[in-house]
């Protein structure tokens, strides 16, 4: 596994490589969720570059940014027994330069669910995935379904940017609890953590009731909302593949959002229908 932290290093090795290349991009404190989008790109490609870099434009002055799991050494092990070929690790300084062009999320659908709770969220996001793009160069890109918004607004940059990258959804990987993977899950005390199992347990009678037949979008939140009662709930929202909000829940072409607080941290998670 070769390891690069200066962009233009691994640009100009990235040009050296024959066959397809798949990119996964991560924030490190690498878990199951992490390791199942390395894998499917191993599968899928010739050359798999993973790249560790906790991006600060995307949390918001008072998020976690400071605290935010580190694991490198840790991670760099997982990478490296897992087949990855190129390991990107850059510093805030090779990625900013200050004085920057800007990237903005689009003013509707950047700016609800997520990005109503968190404004601005997404330009950071959309910056730095765009850079990432651009250095690795992937002929695909992975992303877990678990961070459902900010999916379909990579997606929606890919083709508004006419970039020739195809962007790979991934499904969402559980513990055997039901609890969504997720870096921020070691926050997360005991007690904490049994009262984190409501979001998923919500999820699954959503989807019961949606096999018995229920479409009634009010119905369903009302129900998930109850099982939720004794965790800080900031929405449930139903809506289709592009972020409309439903009435009812359309097969195939549905997604119901959770976000909500346990304790300190703040968890997200979703089902597709």
């Amino acid at each position: 596994m070769r390891e690069f932290s200066s962009p233009l290093k691994l640009q100009t090795y990235r040009e050296s490589l024959e066959g397809s290349v798949g990119f996964v991009p991560t924030m490190g404190a690498l878990h199951e969720g992490h390791i199942s989008l390395i894998k499917r790109s191993i599968n899928e490609n010739d050359h798999t570059i993973v790249s560790i870099f906790v991006n600060p434009t995307q949390f918001l002055e008072g998020e976690d940014l400071d605290k935010y799991p580190r694991k490198i050494e840790a991670d760099r092990k997982i990478c490296e027994l897992a087949g990855v070929d190129i390991l990107f690790m850059p510093t805030i300084d090779d990625i900013y330069h200050g004085d920057e062009l800007r990237i903005i999320a689009p003013k509707i659908k950047g700016y609800i669910l997520e990005g109503a709770k968190r404004p601005k969220h997404f330009d950071g996001v959309l910056q730095i995935v765009l850079k990432l793009l651009h250095i690795t160069n992937p002929t695909r890109a992975y992303f877990g379904k678990k961070d459902a918004q900010q999916l379909y607004l990579i997606q929606n940059m890919v083709r508004d940017l006419f970039m020739s990258v195809e962007i790979v959804p991934c499904e969402i990987v559980r513990e055997s609890d039901g609890l969504a993977l997720s870096s921020r899950n070691i926050y997360l005390s005991s007690e904490e953590r049994a009262k984190a199992l409501l979001i998923s347990k919500s999820l699954k009678e959503a989807s019961g009731l949606v096999l018995k037949g229920v479409r009634d979008s009010k119905r369903i939140k009302a129900q998930m909302l109850e099982i939720m009662r004794d965790i800080d709930v900031e929405y449930v929202e139903i809506v289709d593949r592009a972020f409309n909000l439903l009435d009812e829940v359309k097969i195939k072409d549905s997604i119901i959002l959770v976000a909500a607080r346990v304790g300190s941290t703040r968890l997200i998670d979703n089902i597709w229908i």
